[in-house]
């Protein structure tokens, strides 16, 4: 029997489908709420919280997080280290996707979806921090639609517009990065416009940059942990080419992320010195700061580089998911953790059970819309049509 016909045969109830059934039927019964009723109904925002988790989750998070699109596009097309090609169209798709449920996340915070284009069209904005984001995520997006494509119409087998796409290769990999270097730091720069309401261990004039270089580390950490699951889950899609370069990909990126990850905890160092802030780590607020930078920073960094030094895959890949949560810990403490940490915690913002009931929506229809990709076009393996041509 072959593999497709025994996927086909398949169950669909199993409990990856029945979960993500349940997350789905919840979700959408909570966003005909949110667009029939308002945010007042779904949420806990106020005028003291108007940016809750789907800011801080779903925007800060899923931007940093699929950060291994511009990382892994510029290592193997600019840098020319084409042994970690097998990784760029996974890592793409996991970008693309990540940006394309960013852009739907943002539909329920924003409301009115026909007028999101409105400020890149009709009215742009220029002197707007939130403009050049929302600029820079469009053509993002658009890039990365194009980038994922020839996967696509391989699958299809629409063969000259494929060859044209992959000849754009190099140029659409240059405006990516450049595109991510804008808006991986502008997110930052949106909380230094309330320097009063970020509590001053987060707060810093070099905010843009912590932002910035945590994206890097959170793209190659992503793809080795997006990696070693894929291995777990869908090791019979992969051909020879990827069950081969996974363990160098994996130690590669480890190894890059170790150097990137102790720089940042050095430069968050300088920052707390340039700012005279460390009076603050003898307070709550200083055990719980550290407890991000070393333990999900530091540690982090030093069991990459052991790691690799020992070659070990395992160990690689759980500061892999160290890293990961380190990130999210990171987008969390600066949009709502310390944000408005002044006030008492009755008015304190926690997002309400129908707020997380959306995110865990969103994340779900990446996972499906991911599982229905890898298993149906050529990600995880060449096409046998183009194995010399990529």
């Amino acid at each position: 029997m072959s593999q497709e016909t025994a996927y086909a045969n398949k169950s669909i109830f199993t409990p990856f489908n029945i979960i993500a059934s349940i997350i789905i039927i919840a979700g959408l019964i909570v966003t005909v709420l949110r667009f029939t009723k308002g945010l007042g109904t779904v949420t806990n925002l106020d005028n003291n919280n108007p940016w809750g988790i789907w800011i801080g989750f779903d925007l800060l998070c899923g931007v940093a997080l699929a950060a291994g699109g511009y990382v892994t596009s510029a290592a193997c097309y600019i840098f020319g280290l084409k042994r970690y090609h097998s990784a760029v169209r996974p890592a793409i798709l996991t970008a693309f996707l990540g940006y394309a449920l960013v852009v739907l996340a943002l539909h329920y915070d924003v409301g009115r979806p026909w007028r999101l284009p409105y400020p890149v069209f009709i009215s742009q904005g220029t002197t707007s921090l939130l403009f050049e984001v929302g600029l820079c995520v469009f053509l993002y997006l658009s890039v990365l639609f194009i980038e994922y494509s020839p996967a696509a119409l391989e699958w299809l087998g629409l063969k000259k517009i494929r060859n044209l796409i992959v000849r754009l290769t190099l140029v659409l990999t240059i405006f990516g990065v450049i595109l991510s270097t804008l808006h991986q730091s502008s997110l930052g720069a949106l909380f230094m416009i309330a320097p009063s309401k970020l509590h001053p261990l987060w707060y810093s004039n070099y905010l843009t940059v912590y932002f910035f270089i945590s994206s890097m580390f959170s793209g190659l950490s992503m793809v080795i942990f997006e990696g070693s699951l894929a291995h777990r889950y869908f090791h019979n899609k992969m051909d020879e080419t990827h069950l081969k370069e996974s363990k160098d990909v994996a130690l590669g990126f480890g190894k890059a992320a170790s150097f990137i990850m102790m720089g940042y905890v050095g430069v968050k160092l300088i920052g707390i010195s340039i700012d005279n802030n460390w009076h603050y780590l003898t307070t709550g607020w200083g055990a719980w700061y550290l407890l991000e930078l070393i333990g999900f920073a530091a540690i982090p960094s030093f069991m990459y580089a052991i790691a690799v030094r020992e070659k070990n895959l395992r160990l690689v890949r759980w500061a892999a998911l160290i890293s990961v949560i380190g990130v999210v810990l990171n987008r969390f403490n600066v949009s709502l953790v310390a944000f408005n940490w002044q006030l008492t915690s009755a008015e304190r913002y926690f997002p309400s059970w129908s707020e997380i009931v959306i995110s865990l929506f969103v994340v779900t229809i990446g996972l499906v819309v991911y599982r229905f990709i890898v298993t149906r076009m050529p990600i995880l393996h060449e096409h046998p049509d183009y194995q010399h041509d990529n």
